[in-house]
């Protein structure tokens, strides 16, 4: 029995400029119109990374437009975001952060339950050669998806 999973966005960009090593699954504290911009789609993750900071995840520059219905009281698009992770889950992260090249990036919103859920990946950064080995391995996949489908009909 699979639990729906509606994907909100992912961050493509740390795909391109990360290997994710290990992804965590972290709730997050957020407001009413920051879910209803959720469910709108309006969100960006691209310079989004996540920090630990004494005893307590957060997330940064997780870009969530302001709710178009919204009034006054709407939500600041850039403001630092609660993660929610057990405690042993946070140590674990800090332990790896600490160690030499080694960030938290945000790889995917989703809703799980109705509920928002962030993953949150273990990143090493890919030097420039790294970038373009990645490159030239998925146009070599595209282009032999492209053959095999053409000989195929």
């Amino acid at each position: 029995m699979t639990e729906a999973v509606k994907v909100i966005t992912t961050n493509r960009q740390a795909y391109h400029d990360y290997y994710i090593d290990e992804t965590y699954e972290a709730g997050i504290v957020l407001t009413g119109t920051e879910v209803k911009s959720l469910r709108d789609g309006r969100v960006n993750l691209k310079d989004a990374y996540v920090v630990v900071k004494e005893g307590e995840a957060w997330l940064l520059n997780a870009h969530i437009s302001p709710y178009s219905h919204g009034n006054r009281q709407n939500h600041d698009p850039t403001r630092t975001r609660k993660l929610l992770l057990h405690k042993y889950e946070i140590d674990k992260l800090s332990s790896k952060v600490q160690e030499k090249g080694l960030t938290l990036v945000p790889t995917k919103l989703y809703f799980k339950r109705g509920r928002v859920k962030a993953e949150v990946g273990i990143a090493r950064g890919k030097k420039l050669f790294d970038k373009r080995e990645t490159e030239k391995k998925r146009l070599v996949d595209r282009e032999t998806r492209a053959f095999i489908k053409e000989r195929n009909r």
